[in-house]
């Protein structure tokens, strides 16, 4: 085989198996029953497989703050750095945040995002001042969709609204996007370049898990992302239908080899951590 070519098999198999190389984790109060050995097991076997920064999907989850600077999750996140994890650490989610952002529209939904911004800039400042935890990074979970910004005022207001927030915020900041197809790939690859130009990381979610939309469609929204743009690769599949509460099974990202960085959602659901993770709503 020609050299060239075996650099270039190289090249691709290394980008595939790194594609764990960020993986989310999405906390829940029943993850609390690990205990440290156990806690230090799964976050050695994370880095094994090659991962490198963990991404937490939130550390205020309504009024549920999981035990705060001393509780299981703060302590969980120091025995993953003592790992060699870098740490993106999530801030608020209301409880009923998709509800409220189905209910809301046009100031009403943009006066609901300016508070909920003003929570998590509250988050990071708890976070700074008791977790004392070394963050390397800041992700905000309030995930957008073109369906409830489809508007153009309405990405331009929250343009507006982000900008301010990052002058506030302390440190590199994460969001993500996910599509429901209101708008084109272009029109969508543009709006996550302008979100990227404030200086934040922006993650696409690249819908192979929910499968709201079909593959060819996917694959369109996917090829009109800048290489900037991070993509997130969905290691389940949903088995709940719409209105049912959420159920998926664990399932092989869709990794390729291409030039966006890459992250995994979510720990549950891959192989290493399903023994002490049991993934959450499986059938």
């Amino acid at each position: 085989m020609p050299r060239y070519v075996l650099g270039a098999l190289l090249l691709i198999l290394s980008l595939l198996v790194n594609a764990d190389e960020r993986v989310f984790y999405q906390p829940v109060n029943r993850d609390a029953a690990l205990s440290p050995t156990q806690w230090r097991t799964l976050w050695r076997e994370t880095v094994n497989r090659g991962g490198q920064t963990l991404i937490v999907q939130w550390s205020r989850y309504g009024s549920e703050d999981f035990g705060g600077a001393q509780g299981w999750l703060a302590n969980s996140l120091r025995i993953a750095h003592e790992q060699g994890l870098q740490l993106v650490l999530g801030l608020h989610l209301d409880d009923a945040y998709y509800q409220r952002i189905d209910e809301l529209d046009g100031a009403g939904l943009i006066a609901y995002w300016k508070a909920q911004l003003g929570q998590s800039l509250a988050q990071q400042r708890r976070l700074r001042d008791t977790w004392s935890l070394p963050v390397s990074g800041w992700y905000l979970p309030m995930e957008l969709d073109d369906l409830h910004f489809q508007q153009t005022d309405r990405r331009e207001a929250l343009h507006t609204l982000l900008h301010a927030f990052i002058h506030e915020a302390d440190g590199p900041l994460h969001l993500s996007v996910f599509s429901t197809g209101k708008l084109s790939p272009k029109v969508q690859a543009d709006w996550l370049d302008t979100l990227a130009s404030l200086g934040l990381t922006v993650w696409w979610q690249d819908g192979t898990g929910t499968g709201r939309l079909p593959e060819f469609v996917r694959q369109q929204y996917a090829a009109a992302l800048a290489c900037h743009i991070g993509i997130i690769r969905e290691a389940f599949r949903q088995t709940s239908m719409e209105g049912q509460p959420f159920k998926a099974d664990p399932a092989p990202p869709q990794t390729t080899a291409d030039c966006h960085p890459q992250a995994v959602f979510e720990l549950h659901y891959r192989p290493w951590a399903w023994h002490l993770l049991p993934a959450p709503g499986g059938t």
